[in-house]
């Protein structure tokens, strides 16, 4: 296998067990609610929490791969997964299992912002870097759709614990993975000053297309991290939740890059985010309101949001000069983590606040189909910016 298709190879493998370990407090979520006490919002919060230590450790990410290698920073955060992983598996109450989240958190950040840049490193340059950045995506709904399939049946014949768990080892599989097959780019450690290379017009761009990352990844993690409780109100047992959950989540997997693809070869960037937003935006509705569509609602958002993660990730490329990538990209993920944060925190204290399993479900339909005027928005600002530039050029 050529060196930069086996790079790609390992940092994918290695990632998904950090959509593995993100998603699975909400493959257990039935259990830790009956068994701890958790409420919605406590549940909603350690979904969240995962993600939160990026909002301060995305724009400094980049400074400690640079300062100390990626591949080290990377391995580091690997251990630190590993390590949450365990002090979940002993935790008793909320808080315990807030820390030991915390801390894995700290470690899956770790490893989605060096990644994002290794990969990079290595495709840089090739035409096949929309697939290869495709395909690195779509590690994380894998990994979620990997816990989804595995961890509810796990808890049932062994109990949460060996579920939280396994995702300390699977975590340790990726380190020894990592440390056997992925040899260093010569770019690894080099990379360009965190601060002030990064102009207001790039800024003002780079949030807008980091606003629809948010929100995309927020929605996705109160669809499927609410899913199974809300699933299960319907009447389902955890092990066909889990099923369905899991079965949507792989079809997201499956329909990412079939969007890259439609989006290269046709040039309609706009008609695929306009299908993508409203059409999960209607499907989030219909599994809220439509009693008994809750199967083929779920089935079909799967299908259709995963159209537009291919357009969403080129923006930042259409307003970053190469001397501003290392910021604008940290700034951009520190929006992927304001979604990740606080839109689960928030469908929870919702849920709990009026006791309908349905209102966060909309909300998040109302956000995802926001998507779409933000993203025109962002074209609109990013036409009159080169409008603008064309005389200086």
């Amino acid at each position: 296998m050529q060196a930069h298709w086996q790079a790609l190879t390992v940092l994918t493998v290695a990632r998904t067990s950090m959509g593995f370990q993100f998603q699975s407090i909400a493959s257990v979520s039935p259990d830790l609610v009956m068994q701890l006490g958790l409420t919605y919002a406590d549940l909603g919060t350690l979904i969240g929490l995962y993600f939160l230590p990026g909002l301060a450790l995305a724009l400094p990410g980049a400074a400690l791969g640079r300062h100390f290698g990626d591949k080290r920073v990377v391995s580091f955060g690997l251990l630190l997964m590993v390590a949450g992983g365990l002090a979940t598996t002993w935790a008793s109450d909320f808080a315990s299992l807030a820390a030991a989240r915390l801390l894995s958190g700290v470690g899956g950040v770790l490893l989605n912002v060096l990644m994002a840049k290794m990969v990079t490193d290595w495709f840089a340059g090739r035409r096949e870097i929309v697939l290869a950045m495709a395909v690195f995506v779509n590690s994380f709904p894998i990994g979620v759709g990997l816990a989804t399939l595995s961890l509810g049946t796990l808890a049932g014949l062994a109990g949460w614990g060996a579920s939280l768990a396994a995702t300390a080892a699977l975590a340790l599989a990726a380190l020894l993975l990592l440390t056997l097959a992925y040899a260093k780019h010569p770019n690894d450690g080099i990379g360009t000053t965190v601060g002030g290379v990064i102009s207001a017009p790039e800024a003002m761009l780079v949030c807008l297309a980091g606003a629809v990352w948010g929100i995309f990844n927020g929605a996705f993690a109160v669809m499927f991290g609410f899913a199974p409780t809300f699933l299960a109100g319907e009447g389902l047992n955890p092990t066909q939740a889990g099923l369905l959950v899991g079965v949507a989540t792989w079809l997201v997997a499956a329909s990412a890059p079939v969007g890259g693809i439609i989006a290269q070869t046709w040039g309609r960037p706009a008609m695929l985010m306009a299908v993508g937003a409203l059409g999960w935006a209607a499907c989030l509705a219909t599994l809220a309101l439509a009693i008994g569509f809750a199967g083929p609602a779920l089935i079909s958002a799967g299908l259709l949001m995963g159209l537009p993660i291919g357009v969403i990730m080129s923006m930042p490329s259409q307003a970053l000069r190469p001397e501003s990538r290392a910021v604008g990209m940290g700034l951009f993920y520190t929006w992927l983590y304001v979604g990740h944060g606080f839109m689960p925190p928030a469908a929870g204290w919702l849920q709990d606040l009026t006791g309908s399993a349905e209102l966060p479900l909309l909300l998040t339909a109302m956000l995802v189909g926001g998507i779409l005027p933000l993203y025109g928005l962002f074209q609109i600002v990013a036409q009159r910016r080169y409008r603008s530039d064309c005389p200086r050029r």
